[in-house]
């Protein structure tokens, strides 16, 4: 996988890109809590394994020009809550697609700022893989998997209800689509990978 995904900078500018994502279709009502989860989880992924905060996400949008959509924590914090097996009520709202489509690019931003962790963390993955090891026996996804699911036990109201074997397959997953989002074109995977996500977490 990792030989075929070169590392390359998106010359695409922000606003280009944001045109970009307005080509693409758009959700349906239907689809709307699957892709406030993903978007949500995909952040906490990129959040436990590179021990960024809402300081970078927030610097990243504003180096995106995004500014008026996420200006501040509060209004990045009501987003995120606005995933639906988040505890507690006080920020749920609505997300629309301006603001998904605002996501998905500080994500992608961010994903590829981070790319080289990124790769070397599925490299290891690889590497235990052919080894028939359990990935945790690597320092740098143990401490992702453990951050992971630690987060999500604290953040999530399905903490009881999801085992950490399956937590773990979920950090995994997140981590290798981590890869493809922090790659050229990234914005786009990520966009198609939530309109075609049906299934909840």
């Amino acid at each position: 996988m990792l030989k075929v995904m070169h590392s390359a900078a998106d010359s695409a500018t922000p606003n280009s890109q944001w045109v970009d994502l307005s080509k693409l279709p758009d959700p349906n009502v239907v689809q709307w809590d699957n892709i406030k989860t993903k978007l949500d989880l995909v952040l906490l992924a990129l959040e436990t394994l590179t021990g960024i905060g809402s300081e970078a996400m927030l610097s990243a949008a504003n180096e995106l020009n995004l500014e008026s959509r996420v200006p501040d924590r509060v209004a990045l914090w009501r987003l995120r809550q606005s995933n639906p097996i988040r505890k507690g009520q006080g920020g749920r709202k609505k997300l629309d697609v301006e603001e998904a489509r605002s996501l998905v690019l500080i994500i992608c931003y961010l994903a590829k700022q981070h790319q080289e962790l990124i790769r070397r963390a599925v490299a290891l993955l690889e590497q235990m893989a052919e080894k028939n090891r359990e990935p945790h026996q690597a320092a740098l996804l143990g401490d992702y998997i453990d951050a992971f699911c630690n987060t999500y036990q604290e953040r999530m109201e399905e903490d009881e209800q999801i085992s950490t074997d399956l937590l773990t397959k979920l950090a995994l997953k997140l981590l290798v689509d981590l890869l493809f989002y922090s790659t050229t074109g990234g914005h786009r995977r990520l966009w198609l990978a939530l309109i075609d996500s049906s299934a909840k977490f």
